[in-house]
């Protein structure tokens, strides 16, 4: 244990004006091509299962077991998405941030190419598993880079990029999706074409990747001081990229003297915490029904009467309003607590799933129903949409990254990954079956274990907002392994000097 202590309310003074350069502006733009093609990888299935060609291609509109077919595609996507959520630490904490970005990409750039070609469905069935594979372990492994690139006073506003371009590759699979149904083919296979695209995004951060920095953290993790010095001058104003070097460094003596096992999160009680709030978050946020909504969009839609055209065309209104609503929440992810945005969040989208239950029990689609009821339905679902990406959705990944030390923030975020893919296979599995069989009792699967999570967010869940990394320990009683930056004037002497030195080259 480190011989240095503090007291558990320290606060670490940052300096006052901007932290941050445009240079981390960029880089965090050029990550989020990563991130939205996790997006369109994740929601293209959507929109593919409304192509009436992508049916009739794997007769999935004639077979028996076309219902079992379809629960397999969305279940094996994310049973690939939970092995694929174990290389966030394997491989992230081995061979760097940025491996751990370029592999995933790579496997979502191969699966898409070889999902846009299947020629018969155990082959879409297939590279379904390892597209799930690449696009969770980008779900993870891009806020953790982006987490330990980023400024503390803007954290919260730049890994929340992470989420908004989320959201605008599931906009965009969502209009292409519904582009290419109105384009008729004379080999009647535009559903092919939508899987293709999601390529693109991928190969475009692969190229930018050689430019893209290392975190510095993992590089001082590493003794690659110098690299990590030079990178951190690029990425905040000489003041701060002082305090957070000698910060970090210091830090990362104190990690190197503590427990890093896997079984360290269980016996040890401030890990044991950290823990059962990342599961619980992942396993609450994925009761609010936000990837089944997703996912299983136009099916929903044709429950309420719609044509295919209709179902296409509000499930691209769906991730375009939600898109939206991920750009605003930038403004106020670092306005609120976090455990406000989380518990206030979960309990205002939850509202909106009651009323969408009560609108489809009392007026159900037969011939002759009242429209008004249809219009309320669709009401509240698009008004799910805005209340989930406005304050849940970026929320929990810069939480999911906050809440971790260094030495053990990419076990966190495996297991955060892990367990949302671990919970979708179950409701991606019976979603199908339920709509069909219960209709809108299944909302409530979602809605009474989502008022309890919002319950125990609110009272346990501690607010990591503003905080430096290296900070946060405190706040879960790991004081004595916080290292206390007491004076950092000479490094920051030393830092300008070679800023301006740089400057002058």
């Amino acid at each position: 244990m480190a011989e240095k202590s503090i007291s558990a309310d320290v606060h670490i003074e940052h300096v006052h004006k901007r932290q941050f350069k445009h240079y981390n502006i960029m880089v965090i733009a050029a990550m989020c091509f990563a991130s939205m093609g996790m997006g369109y990888s994740a929601s293209i299935i959507g929109t593919t299962l409304a192509q009436p060609s992508f049916l009739a291609y794997f007769h999935l509109d004639t077979r028996k077991d076309a219902l079992s077919l379809i629960s397999t595609m969305n279940g094996l996507f994310q049973a690939g998405a939970f092995f694929g959520s174990l290389g966030i630490n394997v491989v992230g904490d081995r061979f760097g941030r940025k491996m751990s970005i370029i592999i995933p990409s790579l496997l979502v750039l191969v699966s898409g190419a070889c999902l846009a070609g299947s020629v018969n469905v155990g082959m879409f069935i297939a590279f379904r598993f390892f597209s799930g594979m690449g696009s969770w372990w980008l779900l993870g492994s891009v806020p953790v880079w982006m987490s330990e690139v980023a400024p503390p006073k803007n954290r919260g506003v730049l890994v929340d990029c992470h989420s908004a371009a989320l959201l605008f590759g599931y906009c965009a699979a969502s209009w292409i999706g519904a582009g290419f149904y109105f384009y008729h083919p004379v080999a009647n296979n535009q559903w092919r074409a939508p899987l293709g695209f999601q390529c693109l995004p991928v190969f475009i951060v692969l190229c930018f990747m050689h430019w893209l920095p290392e975190s510095p953290r993992w590089l001082l993790q590493n003794d690659r001081t110098e690299e990590a010095e030079r990178i951190l001058l690029k990425l905040h104003d000489p003041d701060e990229a002082a305090l957070e070097l000698q910060q970090i460094r210091n830090q990362i003596a104190v990690d190197n003297t503590l427990e890093n096992s896997w079984m360290s999160l269980v016996t040890k009680r401030s890990y044991r915490k950290r823990t059962f709030i990342t599961l619980g978050l992942s396993v609450g946020i994925q009761m609010t029904g936000v990837l089944v909504i997703n996912n299983y969009g136009p099916t929903i839609y044709a429950s309420l009467g719609l044509s295919t055209s209709q179902q296409l065309l509000y499930q691209g209104g769906f991730n375009t309003l939600g898109f939206g609503c991920g750009i605003l929440a930038l403004l106020v992810v670092d306005r609120f607590s976090r455990p406000t945005l989380i518990a206030g969040g979960t309990a205002i989208v939850l509202a909106t799933l009651v009323a969408e239950a009560a609108l489809v029990a009392s007026y159900p689609p037969v011939p002759g129903q009242s429209q008004a009821g249809l219009k309320g339905a669709l009401a509240m679902i698009y008004l799910y949409i805005v209340f989930a990406e406005f304050l849940l959705d970026g929320t929990q990944y810069i939480y999911f990254s906050e809440v971790w030390p260094n030495h053990l923030r990419a076990k966190g975020m495996t297991i955060a990954m892990a367990t949302i893919a671990l919970v979708n296979i179950m409701w991606l599995q019976v979603a199908p079956t339920a709509f069909a069989n219960i209709g809108w009792k299944f909302y409530l699967c979602f809605i009474i274990p989502g008022y309890i999570f919002a319950v125990c967010a609110w009272i346990f869940f501690p607010d990591t907002r503003h905080l430096a990394l290296e900070e946060i320990a405190a706040i879960f009683g790991d004081a004595d392994e916080i290292y206390h930056v007491q004076d950092v004037t000479k490094l920051s002497l030393e830092m300008n000097g070679k800023s301006e030195h740089q400057d002058d080259v």
